[in-house]
Order: C-alpha cells, then sequence, then structure tokens
C-alpha cells in the first residue's frame, strides 16, 4: 500500500456546517482510510458502514427491529427481484418500499445489473438492455435502463443505481472493456430518465453511478472520466469485484483506483462483506458495503468472530458455556452460550438460523463502527493491520 498515514487524522468537519439532503460530509481521514456523514431522505449513514441485503425486500431470517437492535443505518434491496416477484406496483400500493417492509431508515436499491453476472444462464444483453427469463415463472422480462429507473422510482427508495453490465472477475481484458463502454452508454440514458422522473420530487431520490472496468487499472481510470464527465453525482459505486477474481487482484485494484475518486463523494462497493474484505477496503477509502454473506454463512451455521470464523455445527462446541464471540455486544452472544446455538443447529432449530445471522450482522456494523472511530481518532492503521493479523492467525474451531 502508500505510505505510512500521518499519526494523526486529518478532520474536516466545522461546527457551522449545517447538511442537505443527498450531501456527504467527510470528517476525517487517515491515510486513505476516511470517515463520513451521508445524509439521505429518511436518516443519516455514518461511515464506514455496513448494509445488510434484503434482496427481496427482506433481510432473511431478521426483522426491521432485529436490524434496528444490531445499529443498522441503511439496508439494500434489489430492483430485478422486487419487479419479478411481488411487481413494484403492488409494492407502490402497499405504501411503497419502506412502509412495504417495515423499515423507516434509508434504502438503495441495485439496479438488476448484478443479474446479468449472476443469473448469466437466463438472460440475454443486447445494446437496448437485458432479457431475463425469470427464475419464478419462466416468463421473460426485458430491462432496460430507462425501465430500471421507473421500477426503482416506483419502489422508492433514497439512492437508485444506474444499470450496469457486469462480468466475472476472471474477464479477460475485451470482454471487461465490452462491459465499460455499455455501461457508459447505458449511463446516460439512465440519468437522463432519471432526471425526467425526479423532475418534480428532486429530493426524493438520487442516483448514482457504476464504475466498471474488471481489474484493468487502465479501464478503470477511463470509467471514473467518463462517469465524472457526464454530471455532478451525490455518490458513486464500484462494481464488478468480489466476482471472482483473486482477493489480493481486488486490493490491487482498489488501491489504484483511490487517487481516482473524488474525495467529496461517497464510495460504495458492491458485493464485499466479507470481515477481513470489508476492512482491507476501508483502509483502501471506501466508504459502504452490501453483501448477502452474513446471513447466507449464518443460516449455514458459520459466525464470524474477532478470532476468524467458527464452524458452530462442529462437535467441540457441544459444552462449551462460553459466548460465541466475548467481544460482542448482540443479543446471541450476551445471552446464548455455544454449547447451545450448537444444540439448535445440529437440531435443526429456526431460532438458530436467526440467532447467527443476526450476530454475523452485527459483527459486520460493529467493525464498520470501530474503523470510523478509529479514523477519527487517528488510530486506524495500525489498528486495522492488528485486527486483521488476530482474525486471520488464530486457529478456530
Amino acid at each position: 500500500m502508500r505510505s505510512p498515514p500521518p499519526a494523526s487524522a486529518t478532520r474536516y468537519r466545522s461546527e457551522s456546517y449545517i447538511p442537505s439532503v443527498f450531501d456527504f460530509h467527510l470528517d476525517a481521514r487517515h491515510g486513505a482510510a476516511r470517515a463520513g456523514t451521508l445524509t439521505l431522505p429518511r436518516g443519516i449513514v455514518r461511515t464506514p458502514a455496513f448494509m445488510p441485503v434484503g434482496t427481496q425486500g427482506t433481510v432473511r431470517a431478521l426483522s426491521p427491529l432485529d436490524l434496528r437492535a444490531v445499529g443498522t443505518q441503511i439496508l439494500l434491496a434489489n430492483t430485478y427481484h422486487l419487479h419479478v416477484r411481488p411487481g413494484e406496483d403492488v409494492v407502490a400500493a402497499l405504501g411503497g418500499l419502506h412502509r412495504f417492509m417495515g423499515w423507516d431508515g434509508p434504502i438503495l436499491t441495485d439496479s438488476g445489473g448484478f443479474q446479468i453476472f449472476s443469473l448469466e444462464g437466463h438472460r440475454r444483453v443486447d445494446e437496448d438492455g437485458v432479457a431475463f427469463r425469470s427464475h419464478v415463472d419462466g416468463s421473460t422480462r426485458y430491462l432496460t435502463p430507462e425501465r430500471a429507473m421507473e421500477v426503482q422510482w416506483t419502489l422508492g427508495p433514497d439512492v437508485a443505481m444506474a444499470l450496469d453490465h457486469v462480468v466475472a472477475g476472471t474477464a479477460d481484458a475485451a470482454a471487461a472493456a465490452d462491459a465499460l463502454a455499455r455501461t457508459t452508454r447505458w449511463l446516460a440514458r439512465c440519468r437522463t430518465r432519471h432526471a425526467a422522473l425526479t423532475r418534480d420530487a428532486p429530493d426524493r431520490q438520487t442516483l448514482w453511478p457504476i464504475l466498471q472496468g474488471g481489474t484493468d487499472p487502465a479501464l478503470r481510470a477511463a470509467a471514473v472520466a467518463q462517469v465524472l464527465d457526464l454530471t455532478t453525482w451525490t455518490g458513486l459505486a464500484v462494481g464488478g469485484l468480489a466476482v471472482g477474481e483473486p482477493r489480493p487482484v481486488m486490493y490491487a485494484t482498489l488501491e489504484a483506483l483511490e487517487p481516482r475518486l473524488p474525495a467529496a463523494m461517497p464510495r460504495y462497493l458492491m458485493g464485499v462483506g466479507f470481515p477481513e474484505d470489508l476492512l482491507a477496503a476501508v483502509a483502501r477509502g471506501m466508504d459502504l458495503f452490501d453483501c448477502v454473506a452474513p446471513t447466507r454463512n449464518g443460516r449455514n451455521g458459520q459466525a464470524f468472530t474477532a478470532d476468524g470464523p467458527v464452524n458452530i455445527r462442529n462437535a467441540v462446541h457441544r459444552t462449551d458455556p462460553g459466548p460465541l464471540d466475548d467481544t460482542c455486544d448482540c443479543e446471541t452472544c450476551r445471552t446464548y452460550s455455544r454449547g447451545y446455538l450448537r444444540h439448535l443447529f445440529v437440531a435443526d432449530e429456526l431460532l438458530g438460523l436467526r440467532l447467527l445471522s443476526l450476530h454475523n450482522v452485527r459483527f459486520l456494523i460493529r467493525l464498520g463502527e470501530d474503523a470510523r472511530r478509529r479514523v477519527l481518532d487517528g488510530t486506524f492503521d495500525g489498528w486495522h493491520r492488528d485486527w486483521l493479523a488476530r482474525y486471520t492467525t488464530r486457529s478456530t474451531a
């Protein structure tokens, strides 16, 4: 990485600062790591921050009360999945996405671009958009840049994402360049349609672009230049990483990209949520993160802990009276023993799925909170290196 950061954080916030909607204020930096404050229509998001994923309007196994209890500031939902089922018109008829989910805080919706990658066998991409064969009923759904904007406007999130073309992290340079060029052309169309939709209510929703370009530094630099040349944005996302490329390659891509990103915008790294990746990305200047890993892995019996991941099904936990993670303040760790949690999983009790999912989400949210404090007090660099050393080298069961 770059040269060591200064001994104390650089502070930016002034006492007279008054935020406006969709404003991002950089509170402090320590090296490339940042602490910021993002103002959205339904609340404030203090970064770095992890966004739990509610793909279909729910974070699996967790209620909005659970999410509030673990410190969630903002949720993510998915445009494609909600369009397919129950349909954006149903969501709108029931009061919009916030009321539909029972969540009154900020929401960001992915555009459906990731499904170009994840549903490769069920879609066809052309210049106008992407045709999906529905995984629900087999019907064909055609998502254009304009349609993606219309669906997200109807759903009603605080932040809508532009439709992008995602390719695998191992894609060759030609495929990455083609996807980047299409993403840029689609972005111009998204911007035009979104501007028309929001003309009479500009403070209701904002649009963020997504940077593609694979792992090629030149393509990533071109993506930044193309996006910033189009208009002034209230934030931007880095897409097309954590999709099959080796971790060191992802880290190197972020490190090369960071100096090119405007400091005044929040930076959202899409699809990253394993603890070591989140913290490494904070050290490389990223602010917001999302991933299904905490709930997916939790439902399969894996818990994140300060000493690395734990498989709660393992027999070593059968009579363990200790908490899952003695550094954690969540309901799971404050209330139940490892022995009890293992019992829930081997007995196929649904409570186990909730309790490990709850813990894993809290673990990542707390990691963002701790990173923010360390940036603000000027100790991030040493702290994050020590944290990663403990997480990745301790032996766990």
